[in-house]
């Protein structure tokens, strides 16, 4: 057998082993308020009637209160609901998913990062998760929904009137880097739903369901730090994202590079061709190139 045959056909052994562990899987991990779409939370009130710049005014007065700002917003949320001025509920979150608007290109570039990784290897498998602090009865009705593997987002509790009365979920800045470790480790299947404490068992890095360094993450706030931190340390790839509309957090943006928390920082664009999509792209190929010859170069 000639010997560049001999060598991909041991690369394919490998690889055929790294698939029957999963360690054939690249998971691109996305927050979504300001990242995937306009903040939705902010589009929801605006769309129920609330005058959102009052509201966010609130919710800031009980940060500097004390508040966390995750619970700080559900709870004023909740309360536009106990004083009767708009009803928060399941029904509504759902109906404003349906019409929630996107960044461009969004609905794209699924399949163009699934095409990119194939053609380094078919047997390689993209998986793409959210974790974003917005509300998940939302975020599970946009029409990208189907798109992920698993999203984790706050969640409210609802009465038998189908009102708002309770955080469900709190996802805020560390709860965020939970759901990091229940992706690497595999801890994502609905038998895990109501076993929170599952993702502190002990696994050897090793044995991982996807290694650390085969996750990418996409994010534009200060609640997507321990995030970016937590992969980028391990060798993932980190990409902060902003607004060119937004001049006003876009301090906030550089701050991620300035600190060496993320690898680079984009425009939130997806279309093709875009600076955000060619970074994607190079982190999808990178990660998938790396994936090739670490699987070709065992026991070689």
């Amino acid at each position: 057998m000639p010997e560049k045959c001999l060598l991909l056909c041991v690369m394919q052994g490998h690889f055929d082993q790294m698939k029957n562990t999963g360690k054939n899987i690249i998971a691109v991990i996305f927050d979504f308020d300001d990242t995937l779409a306009p903040d939705s939370t902010t589009g929801y009130l605006s769309a129920m009637g609330v005058d959102v710049a009052s509201f966010w005014e609130t919710v800031q007065g009980d940060i500097e209160d004390g508040w966390d700002p995750v619970p700080a917003y559900l709870y004023r949320m909740i309360r536009l609901t106990e004083d009767m001025k708009i009803k928060v509920s399941r029904e509504s979150l759902i109906d404003w998913g349906k019409r929630c608007p996107l960044k461009k290109g969004v609905t794209t570039i699924f399949s163009r990062l699934i095409r990119q990784a194939a053609r380094i290897s078919p047997d390689i498998k993209l998986e793409f998760y959210v974790i974003s602090s917005g509300i998940g009865d939302i975020v599970r009705n946009t029409k990208i929904a189907q798109r992920f593997t698993g999203i984790w987002c706050s969640e409210f509790n609802f009465t038998r009137t189908g009102a708002a009365d309770f955080p469900k979920r709190v996802i805020s800045f560390t709860d965020k880097t939970r759901y990091i470790f229940q992706i690497s480790k595999g801890f994502i299947d609905e038998k895990y739903m109501g076993r929170p404490f599952e993702v502190n068992k002990k696994v050897n890095p090793g044995e991982y369901r996807i290694p650390m360094d085969q996750l990418i993450f996409v994010g534009d706030g200060f609640t997507d730090v321990p995030c970016f931190s937590l992969v980028k340390k391990n060798g993932g790839v980190a990409i902060a994202v902003y607004d060119r509309d937004e001049k006003n957090k876009w301090g906030r943006a550089w701050s991620f590079i300035e600190d060496g928390r993320v690898s680079n920082l984009v425009s939130a664009d997806y279309s093709s061709k875009s600076d955000l999509s060619n970074s994607l792209t190079m982190a999808v190929e990178s990660i998938a190139s790396k994936m090739v010859l670490r699987a070709g170069g065992y026991h070689l």
